[in-house]
């Protein structure tokens, strides 16, 4: 494994002063009182990514998202001028759930002409009026134009849907900033075939981000994944990245390991060899434009063994661009102090035959692998910081990201404090 340069500084971390180099205390992802103030002062005022246009493909395509971290539920909808729109799913006339099938809990997707209440049939357009009243003529001179569905700001980036169910939040693509700005151009809606993985997790939301926004763990708690010979090198050497920037709220990590074939066939496991494929996804680029020259973005580093580039875009989204031309999406959706519901989509270029097909399964179900080791020292992690026998940790320089996070959290949760005194 190579080894590469750190910053003229001397250390990734000690380029933003503000972040410190002192242990991080780990209260904020255990005290109840912490994480409802976390769910007012972030997740009801920031940019929350929902899923892709490619969701919402035709005239009434409708999704449904839910967002307990916010206490509601949401209806994303195509209307007939194709404009994405983003509304509580609530009737106005008494409260219910407006779009649900057999569990109100349960996410729904589907195509329509309009919105009908289960409990007393009034029924919205796709813009969200109310065009149908049963027995209107028993209520008291109701206008019908004041109780169409409450809206939702929605935003496009980059075919990406995001919500903000504060009306007063600052354009999206300001928010999203100078690190989104160099992804844009890549060629996200040409890869529209999705694998999809969704699991409840018993750990506080931001421990799972920690897992992914560092790799100083891969040659310890993935060793079994690679080869003997691999392995014993990972361990022997380490892990170091080729790059780290904050682009705060937002942050990334540029990685090495794009292995298009490897260079040593003996590196990887047999059916990684037949399928052309593994972890770093399938060994031949699609034939898709956009993928000759990448966005400013990627690989900022510009260095010839370039694999992947993470980016963290607060709150909870991951998105990762692999150098063999896909990409995937984590999304992680705080539940309750000490759990969350982790989402995963893997998008690829649409298979043109048996080959290419088999190979994205397997990049598919050797992530699922990587995440379940991921994710297997999370709720043990969790059940220990609940004890509270240690509640500071020292993080070193490849783990700025995680420093990071939590120190947003921390900045976030306080403004909004300070701004309600």
């Amino acid at each position: 494994m190579p080894h590469f340069a750190k910053p003229a500084a001397g250390s990734w971390t000690e380029q933003y002063p503000e972040l410190g180099t002192g242990p991080v205390n780990y209260e904020d992802s255990v005290d109840p009182a912490y994480y409802e103030a976390e769910r007012e002062a972030i997740f009801k005022r920031t940019w929350l990514n929902v899923g892709r246009v490619e969701l919402l493909p035709k005239t009434g395509s409708y999704f449904t998202k839910e967002l307990a971290v916010a206490d509601t539920s949401l209806i994303l909808v195509r209307g007939r001028d194709q404009q994405i729109r983003a509304f509580h799913n609530v009737c106005r006339h008494r409260g219910n759930k407006l779009v649900w099938n057999d569990y109100p809990g349960e996410e729904v997707k589907g195509t329509c002409r309009q919105f009908t209440c289960k409990y007393h049939a009034w029924r919205y357009d796709l813009a969200g009026d109310l065009t149908f009243v049963q027995q209107e003529e028993e209520f008291f001179g109701l206008d019908k134009g004041e109780y169409g569905l409450k809206s939702v700001r929605c935003e496009i980036w980059e075919g990406f849907v995001f919500v903000n169910l504060d009306p007063d939040a600052q354009p999206l693509a300001e928010y999203l900033g100078e690190m989104a700005k160099g992804l844009e151009g890549y060629p996200f809606h040409e890869m529209t075939e999705v694998f999809t993985y969704k699991a409840e997790v018993g750990s506080n939301w931001k421990l799972f981000i920690d897992a992914f926004a560092e790799f100083y763990h891969a040659p310890v708690l993935h060793l079994k994944q690679a080869v003997k010979g691999e392995a014993d090198k990972l361990f022997t050497i380490g892990f170091e990245a080729l790059h780290y920037e904050l682009h705060s709220p937002h942050s990334m990590i540029s990685s090495w390991g794009g292995m298009s074939p490897p260079k040593d066939l003996n590196m990887v496991k047999p059916v990684e060899r037949v399928l052309r494929s593994g972890l770093f996804g399938p060994w031949d680029r699609p034939d898709i434009t956009g993928l000759d020259t990448l966005p400013a973005g990627l690989n900022p580093a510009r260095h010839r063994a370039w694999g992947s580039d993470s980016f963290e875009f607060f709150p909870n989204m991951t998105l990762l661009v692999w150098a063999p031309g896909w990409y995937l999406t984590y999304h992680y959706w705080p539940t309750a102090v000490d759990k969350h519901l982790f989402e995963a989509n893997l998008y690829f270029a649409p298979a043109r035959t048996a080959r290419e097909r088999l190979a994205q399964e397997l990049a598919a179900v050797t992530f699922k692998e990587y995440a379940l080791q991921d994710g297997n020292t999370l709720e043990a992690t969790q059940t220990m910081l609940q004890s509270r026998a240690v509640m500071d940790f020292p993080l070193n320089d490849q783990e700025i990201l995680l420093r990071h996070l939590h120190k947003v959290v921390g900045d976030y949760v306080k403004e909004h404090a300070d701004a309600a005194d």
